[in-house]
Parts: C-alpha cells; structure tokens; sequence
C-alpha cells in the first residue's frame, strides 16, 4: 500500500445530515417536497446530478443553473461555522500521515464544498484534492479514484479508498482499488477486496495494510 484516498460527505464528515436540510429548503422553493428516500438516490452523488432529479420531481420552473446557485449558497452558509468530523476520521487521518502514506481526498461535491469542508478536516491531511468540478465522470465511474491515483503518481492497486456509499464503493473498485466500506445512508454488503465496518474507530493503518496485500486479517483484533 502506497497511498490512501478518503472520500468526503459521509464519511470523514457528518454532512449528509446538512445536505438533506439544503435539498429540502430548495424543494420548497420549487413547490415540491423532499424526503428520506429522495436523498437514498442521490447519495454519492454530482450536484448535476442532485439537481436534475430536483427539477424532475419537483416540476419546478427553475433553471439548472439557478437550482445549483441555492444549493451552494445554502450549503456554504451552513458549513461556515464548521462541520463534525465522524467518529475516529481525525484520528486515522492523523495515524495515515504519520505513516508516511499518500493521501487524496476524491470526493464528488464541488470544490467551493470541499475547501469549506477542508477548514475543518484540515486541508494539510491531504497530498491531492479531486472533486467533482476536476473530472468529466464522477462516481460511480471509476474517473475520480483513477485520478486521485494518478495525481499521486501510484498504481490503483496499491492505493486503498474509504468510502461511504454505494456510488463510491463502485468508482473505487472499478479503479482498481481496495475499499473500506462504513455504510452511512445505504447497506453496503461485503466482497472480495472490501473490508465493511461500523465506523472509522474499527479502522487503522495495520489494517488497512492487510486489506491491501490480502492477508487475512480480523478487526477485532485491533489494539
């Protein structure tokens, strides 16, 4: 294992909580209503993507452009006063880097999102930023894990990807990476080269490692 790439909304940040507070704001507006199963199909999502469902469901009058622009606005007004890490993202980050392992954060919200998020995950945790503003596919398409490893200058197959969502699970292991799978809105079941925990306290870099090289390993033997 070379490098780690870390994914953000839902995984190193409790923000899928905040994205469904937007999306219902901006549902009113477009004389519709939001609910939990609307955000389960967006979940790992591109913010086109969030936004076509939006006018399609809704009916709304509204332009794409014009969607976006309240999506951003309410979402960068939220997260200036900060977002909660999830639980055990600080301390792996900070155990990644002592290692002397590559980082990348590969995530598929747009960049104004992801610097605003990095003012609490802090910016220096990470070797490479791709978001969804730095790639022609995004997840589930493989192009945003293949780019994070290139960035990096590392071969996928040495890299291992955390990821929350069904939509990332797919992007990294089309790339050829390892995966570490701590399911937030939607189950994620187990598979060859996936490790799925409970949340990112059952993780370390010994055990990252193992999941790399393939050899066996139990999370409850972690110290």
């Amino acid at each position: 294992m070379e490098a780690v790439l870390f994914d953000m909304d839902g995984l190193l940040v409790d923000s899928e909580k905040i994205w469904f507070q937007v999306e219902t704001e901006v549902m009113e507006r477009l004389g519709g209503e939001w609910g939990e199963a609307h955000q389960e199909n967006l979940v790992g999502g591109s913010m086109p993507a969030t936004v076509a469902y939006m006018l399609k469901i809704s009916g709304g009058g509204a332009t794409p452009a014009e969607v976006e622009a309240w999506m951003l606005e309410g979402m960068i007004a939220r997260l200036a006063g900060g977002v909660e890490m999830m639980p055990g993202a600080a301390e792996l980050l900070a155990e990644v880097r002592g290692a002397g392992l590559a980082t990348a954060l590969v995530t598929s919200s747009v960049r104004s999102i992801a610097e605003a998020c990095l003012r609490s995950i802090g910016a220096h945790n990470f070797d490479r930023v791709v978001t969804g503003d730095d790639v022609a596919r995004t997840k589930p398409d493989p192009e945003p894990y293949l780019t994070g490893a290139r960035l990096l200058g590392v071969d996928p197959a040495r890299c291992v990807a955390l990821e929350d969502s069904p939509n990332g699970v797919t992007s990294a292991t089309a790339a050829g990476c390892r995966v570490v799978a701590v399911p937030s809105v939607l189950p994620i079941p187990a598979a060859p080269g996936r490790l799925v925990v409970g949340s990112l306290l059952e993780v370390d870099v010994a055990i990252l490692r193992s999941l790399s090289s393939g050899e066996p390993f139990d999370v409850g033997d972690r110290p």
